[in-house]
């Protein structure tokens, strides 16, 4: 499989009155041609955050680095994985002006809360109009509204020209989310990034727009990452799941393995505080996420851990390989 996104030892960093703190520490994971990897966590985990930085839009003041390289699709030719990460483009170390001939065009994102990323005094049709000008300036005005209306029509938008004409507050939160899926698309990007796109949703509008984002990922061949704190929902979507604690990815490998064999005590009690379709009580993870600018020198979880020994205090543990194919990780000494 040809890798679309290869992030490696990507770390953010922040200032904060007590120095800097790092919402996002040492993560790394790639990203396949029509593969969906599903990035699970509690608040304040850093998964946002993460997304944000990918796209170049961390808060004004941060420092990132490491390394995002953003690789062309495999049929062109040139993708497919490295060994030196020369090839494609690194979204960590591109100037301004290269992230905004990147961003929507090559990689999108799709934000949690559409009446907040739409603009409420622009007809919808607009501005997905405006997101197609911006990369193809060349365009006449009638093959923009055209291809807006495709792009309406891709997302499942029920009588496209007449919502194109509409407000973002004259449709229901289902209908904002699919045309936030019709804008990001409409540009024609490789990778996409769902900030937990159905959380504001009822049930039956989220299946619809789960179903959509796994159609539209296997027509167009779409790199999905998608963010979310629903353990249900990625399993529904994804073909790989990394659960990040704390700034950190603490467990990652193939959805159905890390959900039914959890090798991480965070990610298992994750799982007990799921709500089942079978009567059986929830059990809450104990304590909460440690400031980030307080976190204890070995593993961030061993305050909650129920399974805490003296050594996790000793040293950040390594993610290690816990199956013999190495496609399973986790960071926790007891792993093994």
């Amino acid at each position: 499989m040809a890798i679309r996104l290869d992030v490696r030892n990507l770390t953010v960093e922040l200032p904060t009155r007590s120095g800097w703190m790092r919402p996002v520490n040492d993560v790394s994971f790639t990203l396949g041609e029509g593969e969906t990897l599903g990035i699970v966590g509690e608040s304040g985990s850093g998964k946002t955050m993460l997304s944000l930085a990918l796209m170049g839009l961390e808060s004004p003041g941060a420092r990132r680095s490491g390394d995002a390289w953003l690789r062309e699709p495999a049929s062109n030719g040139v993708g497919g994985p490295s060994a030196t990460g020369a090839s494609g483009d690194n979204l960590i170390t591109s100037s301004a002006n290269e992230m905004r001939a990147l961003r929507g065009c090559r990689i999108a994102m799709i934000f949690q809360e559409p009446m907040t990323a739409l603009n409420p005094v622009i007809r919808v049709g607009a501005q997905i109009e405006e997101a197609i000008r911006v990369h193809e300036p060349s365009l006449g005005r009638e093959e923009i509204r055209r291809r807006a209306g495709e792009a309406l029509d891709r997302a499942s938008v029920p009588e496209p020209s007449r919502r194109a004409r509409q407000y973002p507050h004259q449709l229901s939160g289902g209908l904002r989310q699919r045309v936030m899926i019709a804008m990001a698309l409409a540009p024609g990007p490789h990778v996409l990034i769902a900030d937990e796109p159905t959380t504001a949703l009822d049930v039956t509008v989220q299946k619809q727009i789960l179903d959509l984002l796994a159609n539209l990922r296997r027509e167009l061949q779409l790199s999905l990452l998608f963010i979310t704190h629903d353990l249900g929902v990625v399993a529904q979507v994804a073909d790989r799941i990394a659960v990040m604690y704390a700034g950190r990815i603490v467990e990652e490998g193939p959805v159905s393995e890390v959900l039914h064999h959890p090798r991480h005590p965070y990610t298992q009690g994750l799982l007990r505080a799921a709500p089942r379709l079978t009567r059986e009580k929830l059990i809450p993870v104990p304590g909460t996420v440690p400031a980030l600018d307080a976190l204890p020198k070995g593993c961030a979880f061993a305050p909650r851990c129920p399974q805490h020994v003296a050594d996790c205090d000793a040293a950040v543990p390594d993610l290690i390989a816990v199956n013999a194919a190495n496609t399973h990780r986790a960071r926790c000494i007891l792993a093994r």
